[in-house]
């Protein structure tokens, strides 16, 4: 393997800025310091550009194997590498559903060729599969994902015996998609009454409104807290649910923690008529005093992780009225390009961003020698320059389903390289595709 010297950048890391030359060997990060005088295979100019470790994303659907039509893990951790996600880990909701362990092990084989990013599969959660879910290896598999609330797919763990028993038996982290399911029957039942088919994506934060979500969130803490359970609660939509966490304990010693999306930090209720079905999503985007309430929580501590959720649907699919369209878009290619828009809008700090997507991902799944820019961890690198620009269209937008909820935004800085475990992989728009992503592990 070739080696790269990184000279003169902005290191962002462990919550300082220092220019560094950074010497990446054999995959991983073998010197930092002033003027490193090193031979290298290649060398980079980085000055007056910032270097971050790798964006870590616990939660997309990468729609393979099943829905291919929609998104491929080699297309989707392309888009993800280009905007400087260099760890995923994708959910169980594909077709089949990922509720075995035969299964789980294919979507590994599946990446082990075609993923460009590095790579961890949730295993899933049913009413039926416990035996299967308790097999799960903690050192091999990033978490065990349960739907409390079905959102897409038939994955709804609504039975009480049963999530007992997964709350008190998984070895490893468990992550949720909380919404109480019989109050978003009953308020899309009241919404159909009074509206028929012309319900329209304004009424969507209102039929899976803030009740759902906080009667299924405090479920699942109370759940945790009973059985000592290691809870990680996904995208959080709601100013209420901020009541369920807390701010004083080190995040490595947290048993319950939280993460929040892109798109509940971006848009609010607000954006519906102009965007419409394009934002989508399941928990739903709501009032602008949930947003706020979101960011202040993420940068207060209460929530520990920013991700994306990243969910694509083709055009087709998303163009239909609001009953037949999916929920769910996608946001891997431009989310680190929108917490840098905050950062440029004075909203958040370049350190809280790398801790949020990058150290605090590594700290709540116990990632090994990732997330951070440090001696002998693995080089999951991002040069991001903050003097250029970015356009979004859909002759840009790299996932497969062709389009972006930012289409028409142009972003003030941009991702010029992504490092994979020691690869250059993305360089100014190009890539190299030879699959440098490798299967994370987990030191539990």
């Amino acid at each position: 393997m070739s080696s790269i010297l990184i000279k003169a950048a902005t290191v962002v890391n462990e919550g300082k800025q220092t220019v560094s030359d950074v010497f990446i060997k054999d995959g991983y990060i073998e010197k930092i310091g002033s003027s490193l005088n090193v031979a290298a295979s290649k060398e980079i100019n980085a000055e007056g550009k910032i270097l971050i470790p790798g964006c870590i994303d616990d939660q997309v659907h990468f729609r393979e194997p099943g829905l291919t039509h929609k998104a491929e893990i080699f297309t989707e951790s392309r888009a993800a590498v280009a905007g400087g996600i260099t760890s995923f880990m994708e959910m169980p909701n594909t077709v089949p559903n990922t509720i075995t362990q035969e299964l789980l092990e294919e979507k590994y084989t599946i990446a082990s060729k075609r993923s460009l990013a590095n790579y961890s599969f949730f295993m899933g959660a049913t009413n039926d599969n416990i035996e299967e879910v308790l097999k799960t290896d903690p050192r091999s598999v990033c978490g065990i994902k349960v739907f409390m609330g079905s959102s897409t797919g038939n994955m709804l763990v609504d039975n009480g015996t049963v999530l007992e028993k997964i709350f008190s038996s998984a070895p490893i982290l468990i992550a949720t998609h909380c919404e109480d399911e019989q109050t978003i029957r009953n308020n899309f039942a009241a919404f159909q009454e009074k509206f028929g088919e012309n319900i329209t994506p304004e009424m969507h934060p209102l039929i899976r409104n803030a009740e759902a979500c906080y009667k299924s969130s405090s479920l699942a803490v109370e759940l945790a807290k009973k059985h000592g359970a290691r809870l990680h609660i996904l995208h959080i939509s709601t100013e209420k649910e901020l009541s369920l966490f807390e701010n004083t304990t080190p995040l490595a010693e947290k048993k319950i923690t939280a993460e929040a999306c892109i798109h509940h930090l971006w848009f609010s209720d607000k954006d519906y008529a102009e965007k419409g079905n394009w934002i989508k999503w399941n928990p739903a985007v709501k009032a602008e005093s949930d947003r706020d309430a979101i960011l202040k929580a993420v940068l207060d501590g209460r929530i520990d992780v920013i991700a994306t959720d990243h969910a694509p649907h083709t055009i087709e699919e998303k163009q239909k009225s609001y009953l037949q369209a999916p929920s769910g878009g996608p946001l891997v290619q431009h989310s680190l390009l929108a917490m840098l828009e905050f950062y440029k809008q004075g909203k958040i700090s370049l350190e809280a961003i790398v801790e949020k997507m990058a150290h605090n991902p590594a700290i709540c799944f116990n990632i090994s020698k990732r997330g951070y820019i440090r001696e002998g961890y693995w080089a999951d690198l991002v040069l991001a320059d903050l003097s250029s620009k970015t356009d979004v269209n859909r002759e840009s937008d790299l996932s497969k389903c062709g389009w972006s909820p930012f289409d028409g935004y142009t972003f003030n800085s941009a991702i010029t390289h992504t490092f994979i475990s020691g690869n250059l992989v993305y360089e100014h728009g190009r890539f190299n595709e030879l699959g440098s992503g490798k299967r994370l592990s987990f030191e539990r």
